[in-house]
């Protein structure tokens, strides 16, 4: 359930549909509810008082849902609300403008409680990911955190909100119990099957948070007959769109045609014919599936545009080292007038490698694009991992140089030959130990130690090393997305990438902490390039 105090405004101009989505809400425990009829009316809502979650309808007069969305995002003390655009838009050019204009979820038209528990629930979870550093406490990837003006409480899902039903649902609805027994077991095999023996209970159930996907409405029954029970339903946001298929015993076509004008989309007479009715069924069950695809499509959009986003703030994080490495080496040439002309060269080459490597990372971003959605290929290559350690190191002494950061790099060097190769991708190689040694020397005390060690061995092991112990709450998670304590500017992604990094390349990472000694140390391995087989 979501805590109490979390305060939602809920925007639509149908009164039916903002106490439909008021009643879902209440059922997910929240009390603190606002309403608006239009974008404009929400606008001053969320001037005058606080707002922890919008909830909006897309297409509506004075001010639509996205102009609404884009006038929150353009407002600095609202740019961070969680947004969920509620909609039955199926134009995909115009869902990715809504996507682009920094909606936190999109919801499809007809849903239920469940699936509006899951889309608020990824709504909090994204737009904690771009709250800044000092309005965002450390959160675990299946933890819900709350806007920063929201007070810090729990968001308890229902377990059944996690995933949405595989099979359909079918309301079955007939006052004959052998008609009932009859559809049951006809169709419960492949769906879901719900039973009614009168009008008002089905209609209970089409207009509840959980409605059937497809009702086999029988029309002559005591009380609310087949007819009333669709004309009610066209009425109610929850249950004007379900299909519904007549199964009656009426043959006339006055019947018929009356039940197609209260929107029935197939008439089918008894007795019951299974042959005839389970394609039926079927055929148009097959609109349900693609409105779950539909919705299937917009989330992996939404997915993806936030994939894009976490690999762009990957890489301009990453970027950070070598750029600091950069200017500590032009400020030494500036500074001191008693390097000699070879001095100079030397640390102009290490400039100039320094913003190659940069223009790689940048490079790089497509790559781990790739990895987080599962599309990356490694070709990999032999690569001369000690060179670029010896590189990182030096660039790393640069950069924290004004700390006073003493980095000791105990790298094999044969007599001869090219020393251990790694089994991968050079740039991905360079990124992951870049990455680990400046999270090492941010981590290190002034005038601190850290130690880097490259061990000849099969598969070849990097141990980086630097005092200051990881804090306790953090280490079971330290590779995890946005994962970060107290650290000023800090975004959770370093260690993550490095992960991912290190396991794209076959290697893996891990984390050792020694409290008695206040030390950290991270290992990786990585597959060993072989001369005498080439792999």
């Amino acid at each position: 359930m979501f805590d109490k105090q979390i305060t939602f405004l809920v925007v639509d101009d149908l009164d039916a549909m903002r106490q439909v989505t008021s009643s879902q809400l209440r059922a997910l425990g929240v009390s603190n509810m606002v309403t608006a009829n239009n974008g404009a009316e929400a606008l001053r809502v969320l001037k005058n008082q606080r707002v922890d979650v919008v909830l909006s309808d897309w297409n509506m007069p004075v001010m639509s849902g996205l102009d609404l969305l884009k006038a929150v995002r353009a407002d600095a003390s609202l740019s961070r609300l969680p947004f969920v655009m509620i909609t039955a838009e199926a134009d995909r050019g115009r869902v990715a403008e809504a996507i682009a204009s920094g909606v936190s979820g999109l919801l499809v038209k007809p849903y239920t409680a469940d699936s509006l528990a899951t889309r608020i629930k990824k709504a909090l979870i994204s737009q904690s990911r771009s709250s800044t550093p000092a309005q965002k406490e450390t959160v675990a990837q299946d933890e819900v955190p709350l806007p920063a003006a929201a007070p810090s409480a729990p968001v308890d899902l229902p377990p059944q909100a996690a995933k949405e039903p595989v099979r359909p649902t079918i309301l079955v609805v007939d006052d004959a119990p052998a008609n009932l027994h009859l559809l049951l077991h006809m169709f419960k095999d492949a769906y879901r099957v719900r039973v009614s023996q009168s009008g008002e209970k089905a209609l209970e159930i089409c207009q509840s948070n959980n409605p059937p996907d497809l009702v086999l409405l029988d029309i002559m029954m005591p009380g609310m007959d087949g007819f009333e029970v669709a004309r009610r339903m066209r009425e109610h946001p929850m249950s004007e769109t379900i299909p519904v298929i007549f199964v009656t015993a009426m043959t006339g076509e006055d019947a018929r045609l009356k039940g197609l004008e209260l929107g029935a989309v197939d008439f089918v007479t008894k007795p019951i014919d299974p042959e005839v009715l389970k394609p039926r069924v079927r055929n148009f069950l097959r609109y349900v599936e693609l409105h779950k695809q539909l919705q299937a499509n917009y989330d992996e959009m939404l997915e993806a545009a936030r994939l894009r986003e976490d690999v762009e703030r990957i890489t301009r994080h990453d970027i950070k080292g070598p750029l600091a490495g950069v200017i500590g080496l032009a400020q030494s040439l500036a500074d001191d007038d008693t390097l000699s002309r070879k001095q100079q060269v030397e640390k102009l080459r290490m400039v100039e490698e320094t913003t190659l490597q940069v223009l790689n990372m940048i490079n790089l971003s497509s790559e781990l694009f790739k990895i987080e959605t599962g599309r990356f290929k490694l070709d990999a290559q032999p690569v001369k991992i000690g060179d670029i350690m010896r590189r990182i190191v030096k660039i790393s002494r640069a950069a924290f140089a004004e700390k006073r950061t003493t980095i000791v790099a105990d790298i094999y060097e044969p007599d001869r030959g090219t020393g251990p190769q790694v089994l991968g991708d050079a740039m991905l190689c360079y990124s992951l130990f870049q990455n680990l040694i400046k999270n090492a020397c941010e981590a290190a005390p002034e005038n601190g130690r850290v130690n880097v060690t490259l061990s000849d061995e099969t598969p070849l092991r990097i141990v980086i090393q630097n005092k200051g112990a990881v804090p306790a709450e953090i280490r079971e998670r330290f590779f995890d997305k946005f994962v970060t304590h107290d650290k000023q500017g800090g975004t959770g992604l370093g260690t993550y990438s490095a992960r991912l990094l290190a396991e794209a390349q076959n290697g893996s990472i891990a984390l050792k902490v020694s409290d008695t000694e206040n030390q950290t140390t991270i290992t990786v391995t990585l597959p060993r390039y072989s001369e005498e087989v080439g792999t």
